[in-house]
């Protein structure tokens, strides 16, 4: 059959002769439009008859115009030397605050204007727009890093005052301050972590243990803050930065059953001048009012199969978070307090896509945030995943850097960043 093919191959040849070979390609002109000749120069560019006319010009104008551009240039320094300070405040108060780093470089005079009282008027009128968060790791509990999600990035700030020869967890924060505890010895401290201004707490009537929880408030208007322990077995004391000083303002009512499974990984709600306590056997929240001192108490059941439950809050909406689990599958859950029933009621999920990284594995959750923003570390066996979740945008995103394979977060806490926040 092959010999058949070549032979009637060889007919079709020996009919029809070889094709011509294909001619070469021509080339395309040179111009578009045809009418114009090939050999025409294109137009010169206008910066080319700028330089022509520039070539030709007199030199008394040349020097005329030279003598005009430094004058400009003089009168922006004018501008600049004399411009107002006030103006200065403005301006920098609405920044991103990690551009405040760079601005304090430039030279003295800019430095001093972050100590000024119209930086701090200014300062009060502008919140950041989300948290940042603060966190110490396992690897290492003498240090700690700070996340700004605007920026995506992480900060590793110095706080010299704390001593090093100590085990300290960040446990609270307000009003752009961060509440410090050195388990070793009970001691609070109070700390800006972006002044560094740092402030030691006197020491109190009882000794504080690693199972309590802790919670702050501050006011807007003056600065002061107060500061809470409450123990497991009910015992607390109140810190009060006017007369600075600790103070016991009454004993937890006998309705409330105690103990309480508390710790100082326990996230502590603050809204509206109360915190917020989450318990459980009972399930429920307690909750403490600072100025009159008042307890309350809500038995609320958790969500079935819901486990590694926090509090956080969201424009005076207590909301919860948690891990629900069916089988292999392992999802985190965000709840909300609902006043008229008091029953947790589901207002969002994480997304399928997460989700699948946490199938077949078992998820330890941890929750850091307040104000609308939260940080979830979820620590596996060898892995630890930190994703940021914003409550009102409904949005959740990957975090990284920081944190490497097999380092866990210990501790931490969200803080809306400050410069003029004093300890």
């Amino acid at each position: 059959m092959f010999r058949q093919l070549i032979s009637q191959v060889q007919d079709l040849v020996d009919l029809h002769g070889f094709p011509p070979p294909p001619s070469p390609p021509v080339a395309p002109p040179s111009y578009f439009f045809h009418s114009q000749p090939p050999t025409t120069l294109p137009p010169p560019s206008p910066s080319q008859l700028h330089d022509d006319r520039k070539s030709k010009r007199a030199p008394n104008e040349l020097k005329r115009i030279e003598t005009c551009g430094s004058k400009s240039n003089e009168t922006m320094e004018e501008i600049w030397r004399y411009f107002p300070d006030d103006l200065y405040e403005v301006v920098i108060a609405r920044l991103p605050v990690a551009a405040f780093f760079r601005f304090r470089s430039v030279c003295r005079n800019w430095n001093s204007l972050l100590t000024s009282d119209g930086f701090t008027r200014q300062c009060s009128q502008f919140r950041p727009p989300q948290p940042w968060f603060y966190t110490i790791t396992h690897e290492n509990v003498n240090s700690g890093a700070m996340y700004d999600p605007v920026l995506r990035k992480w900060h590793h700030p110095i706080l010299p005052k704390i001593p090093t020869n100590t085990i300290f967890f960040p446990v609270a924060s307000a009003g752009g301050l961060l509440c410090f505890l050195d388990i070793g010895h009970g001691t609070f401290y109070v700390c800006n972590p972006l002044t560094s201004s740092f402030k030691e707490l006197p020491t109190r009537s009882a000794k504080v243990w690693q199972r309590v929880a802790v919670g702050m408030i501050s006011e807007k208007s003056s600065g002061a803050y107060k500061i809470m322990w409450l123990s497991s077995n009910g015992e607390y004391e109140v810190y009060n930065s006017r007369n600075d000083r600790w103070q016991r303002l009454g004993t937890m009512p006998e309705c409330i059953k105690l103990p309480l499974s508390l710790n100082l990984t326990l996230q502590v709600v603050a809204a509206d001048g109360w915190l917020y306590f989450l318990r459980s056997d009972p399930d429920g929240i307690v909750s403490f009012e600072m100025d009159s001192g008042v307890w309350k108490e809500y038995l609320i059941p958790f969500p079935p199969e819901s486990r590694d439950h926090a509090l956080t809050e969201c424009g005076g909406r207590i909301m919860m978070v948690g891990v629900v689990t069916k089988g292999p599958a392992s999802c985190v859950c965000v709840w909300e307090l609902q006043k008229m029933t008091v029953l947790w009621t589901e207002v969002d999920r994480m997304p399928n896509v997460l989700c699948l990284e946490l199938y077949g594995k078992h998820v330890k959750l941890s929750c850091l945030g307040n104000g609308g923003l939260v940080m979830f570390s979820l620590e596996s066996k060898m892995t630890n995943r930190l994703i940021t979740y914003d409550i009102l945008k409904k949005e959740w995103l990957k975090v990284n850097g920081c944190v490497r394979k097999g380092v866990r977060i210990v501790c931490g806490t969200a803080f809306h960043p400050s410069l003029t926040a004093i300890a």
